[in-house]
């Protein structure tokens, strides 16, 4: 059995825990599994309500039915696949192994402690994604050239502006209006430029939101689904602003 203080701390790590998770992409029905698994672990039941923005949590101890309640506001993260795949991996340990909360939480931070990927290489990885786009659709290495250098420039803005904590729909906007108008140099060149324009955004385009609120809706949670779609098409509306803004200023015709 655990005392009310107890229950109140085995309370506050799976908010935490399912905070990480939620504010990092994790779809809602993994958060909930994940989260429930650990409480099993340390026996107790846990109820739990997810929105967007918050999270109600009921931790309920097995044997003397005690309950705490407690609510709490989502951080955003930066989506990070690896660190979901392994504090999921965390709620399987926690299963097999009836960890400690003191375990629990030395092994939780030591997961979120680890050194993260290096922006510079993240930066040129994008680049090379964005310009693999461009060759996907047509374009051809002089475009391929052109798109890879404007993702490098409206990657680095989008960075630049994340670390100034500004709006992310304003740094969606600019963030694709100067890497389109970047590559928008490929019209003074004998080369595919108007693939390069249209694949120069790419990289803003929010896949993991839009993904994961067709799961989210199909799995029962619609509100949490609509929300991210919502905030997901709001997101491809601002790209779709930037790209316009570029395609105005240079060449009416292809509007």
């Amino acid at each position: 059995m655990n005392s009310p203080n107890q229950l109140k701390d085995i309370t506050r790590f799976l908010l935490e825990y399912a905070n990480r998770l939620m504010g990092s992409g994790v779809h809602t029905s993994r958060v909930i599994r994940n989260t429930r698994r650990i409480g099993k672990s340390l026996d107790v039941d846990v109820k739990m309500s997810l929105f967007q923005k918050t999270m109600v949590m009921s931790v309920c101890d097995n044997e003397s039915q005690e309950v705490y309640n407690e609510v709490t506001i989502i951080p955003a993260f930066p989506i990070s696949f690896e660190l979901n795949s392994e504090l999921s991996a965390l709620s399987w340990d926690a299963c097999d192994n009836h960890l400690s909360l003191d375990a629990l939480w030395e092994k939780y931070k030591y997961i979120i402690s680890r050194p993260k990927m290096d922006p510079l290489c993240v930066l040129f990885l994008v680049g090379f994604a964005n310009a693999s786009f461009c060759a996907l659709f047509g374009g051809d290495w002089t475009a391929r050239i052109i798109v890879f250098s404007a993702t490098l420039i409206g990657f680095y803005t989008k960075q630049a502006m994340q670390k100034r904590k500004i709006n992310h729909y304003i740094i969606f906007v600019v963030s694709a209006f100067i890497a389109s108008l970047t590559a928008s140099s490929a019209l003074t060149l004998n080369t595919t430029a108007e693939i390069a324009i249209a694949t120069s955004v790419l990289y803003l385009v929010p896949g993991v939101p839009l993904l994961n609120g067709v799961i989210d809706i199909v799995e029962g949670h619609v509100l949490t689904g609509c929300t991210r779609l919502i905030q997901a098409l709001l997101l491809v509306l601002c790209i779709s602003v930037g790209l316009a803004c570029t395609l105005m200023l240079i060449s009416n015709s292809l509007l």
